[in-house]
Protein backbone atom coordinates (compact mmCIF):
# COMPACT_ATOMS: atom_id res chain seq x y z
CA UNK A 1 0.00 0.00 0.00
CA UNK A 2 1.45 3.39 -0.79
CA UNK A 3 0.49 6.77 0.99
CA UNK A 4 -1.03 9.60 -0.68
CA UNK A 5 -2.26 13.05 -0.12
CA UNK A 6 -5.02 14.65 -1.58
CA UNK A 7 -5.54 18.36 -1.49
CA UNK A 8 -9.29 19.46 -2.10
CA UNK A 9 -10.52 23.10 -2.64
CA UNK A 10 -14.27 23.23 -2.26
CA UNK A 11 -16.16 26.36 -2.89
CA UNK A 12 -16.80 29.75 -0.92
CA UNK A 13 -20.36 29.54 -1.18
CA UNK A 14 -20.88 26.13 0.35
CA UNK A 15 -22.32 26.37 4.04
CA UNK A 16 -20.48 24.00 6.88
CA UNK A 17 -23.11 21.18 6.49
CA UNK A 18 -22.38 21.38 2.82
CA UNK A 19 -18.70 21.23 3.25
CA UNK A 20 -19.15 18.77 5.41
CA UNK A 21 -21.13 16.45 2.97
CA UNK A 22 -18.45 17.31 0.62
CA UNK A 23 -15.12 15.80 2.36
CA UNK A 24 -17.66 12.35 3.42
CA UNK A 25 -18.22 11.90 -0.17
CA UNK A 26 -14.48 12.43 -0.91
CA UNK A 27 -13.64 9.84 1.75
CA UNK A 28 -15.97 7.80 0.22
CA UNK A 29 -14.21 7.78 -2.94
CA UNK A 30 -11.27 7.34 -1.68
CA UNK A 31 -12.52 3.78 -0.12
CA UNK A 32 -14.41 2.59 -3.11
CA UNK A 33 -11.27 2.98 -4.60
CA UNK A 34 -9.89 0.40 -1.86
CA UNK A 35 -7.97 2.77 -0.24
CA UNK A 36 -7.86 4.05 3.84
CA UNK A 37 -8.45 7.65 5.32
CA UNK A 38 -6.10 8.66 7.05
CA UNK A 39 -5.97 11.87 9.03
CA UNK A 40 -7.97 14.89 7.58
CA UNK A 41 -6.94 18.53 8.15
CA UNK A 42 -8.99 21.12 8.01
CA UNK A 43 -6.85 24.31 6.39
CA UNK A 44 -9.70 26.84 6.27
CA UNK A 45 -10.97 29.19 3.86
CA UNK A 46 -8.03 31.13 2.47
CA UNK A 47 -7.70 33.35 -0.62
CA UNK A 48 -6.89 31.99 -4.13
CA UNK A 49 -3.78 32.48 -6.01
CA UNK A 50 -6.39 33.31 -9.25
CA UNK A 51 -9.99 33.41 -9.71
CA UNK A 52 -11.58 30.49 -10.14
CA UNK A 53 -14.92 30.19 -11.45
CA UNK A 54 -15.98 33.46 -10.70
CA UNK A 55 -14.41 32.79 -7.11
CA UNK A 56 -11.46 34.39 -5.24
CA UNK A 57 -11.69 32.05 -2.10
CA UNK A 58 -12.06 28.12 -1.23
CA UNK A 59 -11.99 26.10 1.68
CA UNK A 60 -8.97 24.02 1.84
CA UNK A 61 -9.11 20.22 3.08
CA UNK A 62 -6.01 17.59 3.25
CA UNK A 63 -6.24 14.13 3.42
CA UNK A 64 -3.93 11.72 4.18
CA UNK A 65 -4.47 7.96 2.85
CA UNK A 66 -3.13 4.82 1.59
CA UNK A 67 -4.39 2.32 -1.38
CA UNK A 68 -2.71 0.62 -4.50
CA UNK A 69 -1.47 2.32 -7.61
CA UNK A 70 -5.47 2.67 -9.13
CA UNK A 71 -6.53 4.46 -5.96
CA UNK A 72 -5.50 7.85 -7.03
CA UNK A 73 -6.54 7.67 -10.88
CA UNK A 74 -10.23 6.38 -9.43
CA UNK A 75 -10.38 9.59 -6.95
CA UNK A 76 -9.17 12.08 -9.43
CA UNK A 77 -11.83 11.11 -12.12
CA UNK A 78 -14.50 11.42 -9.44
CA UNK A 79 -13.62 14.39 -7.98
CA UNK A 80 -12.75 15.87 -11.97
CA UNK A 81 -17.15 15.87 -11.56
CA UNK A 82 -18.01 16.48 -8.48
CA UNK A 83 -19.40 20.35 -9.04
CA UNK A 84 -18.56 21.76 -5.16
CA UNK A 85 -14.44 20.85 -5.82
CA UNK A 86 -12.95 23.75 -7.82
CA UNK A 87 -9.18 22.18 -7.78
CA UNK A 88 -7.83 19.17 -5.86
CA UNK A 89 -4.39 17.44 -5.99
CA UNK A 90 -3.15 13.87 -5.44
CA UNK A 91 0.54 13.36 -4.71
CA UNK A 92 2.36 10.56 -3.55
CA UNK A 93 4.28 10.83 0.03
Amino acid sequence: MNKYEVTVILSAKLEEEARTEAIEKVKAYIARYNGTVGEVEEWGKKRLAYEIQHQIEGFYYVINFEGDSETPNGVESELRIYEPVLRYLVVKK
